[in-house]
């Protein structure tokens, strides 16, 4: 029997649906868990399918390139869900006009704080230069922020990992830090974790209710194109 099952395994770690069959599994086991516990942040999904996978290619010794060979469709569809959020945007687009200056300032209020709170805490905790520019553009996707992490000397891969944990530990505290500041209103809610946590954070929102998420989009947009073009400038003559 244990050699039927080894030989079961070897074929299905040969071929490339294992890595979307497990993502999917993950995911799904993850978000039962989620809505079991009551839709409690601390049971984010995307936190526990992670451990998950990350315990389980541990213990299987399957190779991250194995893995992500067929994991990768995954990967495809983060383009075409990202374009989606245009939807939602555009059923809010109304308020979204109305609240024009109001949004132009927190994006530029809670930019600029991301960048310098992150590198200051770096520094306070002696980081090197290198990992300070690596943490600068940490509350944005994952793609840009690697490529502006490599643009200014940072570490890309370093970047991704500190761009994963900003978007879980958004997720996971964001509801807290808006009851204690008493903030009620969805759309500053959800535009305010956009800014911070990225997709992440952008998916918890949704889960909230549709008006936050469709601001949390925007705001996760517009934030990655102003960090894009604020770190380059700011690393010329920020004193690291």
């Amino acid at each position: 029997m244990t050699q039927d099952i080894g030989q079961i395994w070897v074929y299905l770690a040969a071929s490339p649906l294992m890595g979307l069959t497990i993502t999917l599994l993950a995911y799904q086991g993850a978000f039962r868990i989620y809505q079991r516990s009551g839709c409690n942040p601390l049971a984010n999904p995307v936190l526990i399918a992670v451990t998950a996978l990350v315990v389980f290619l541990s213990i299987t010794g399957t190779a991250y390139e194995t893995y992500f060979a067929g994991a990768q469709f995954v990967h495809f569809l983060l383009g075409p869900a990202t374009v989606a959020l245009a939807v939602p945007l555009y059923m809010q687009m109304k308020r979204v006009r109305a609240m024009l200056w109001p949004v132009l300032a927190g994006l530029l209020a809670g930019s600029l704080t991301a960048i310098g709170s992150a590198v200051l805490v770096g520094r306070l905790f002696g980081a090197s230069e290198t990992t300070q520019l690596s943490l600068a553009p940490k509350s944005v996707t994952t793609p840009i922020a690697m490529g502006i992490a490599e643009r200014i000397g940072g570490i890309p891969s370093l970047t991704a990992v500190l761009v994963i944990v900003t978007g879980i530990l958004g997720a996971l505290g964001a509801r807290w830090v808006f009851d204690a500041m008493r903030l009620r209103d969805p759309a500053i809610r959800g535009f305010a974790i956009g800014v911070a946590s990225h997709g992440i954070g952008t998916a918890r929102a949704f889960q909230v209710n549709e008006q936050s998420g469709a601001f949390a989009a925007l705001a996760m947009g517009l934030n990655g194109a102003l960090t894009a073009l604020l770190v380059p400038a700011l690393a010329r003559w920020m004193p690291l």
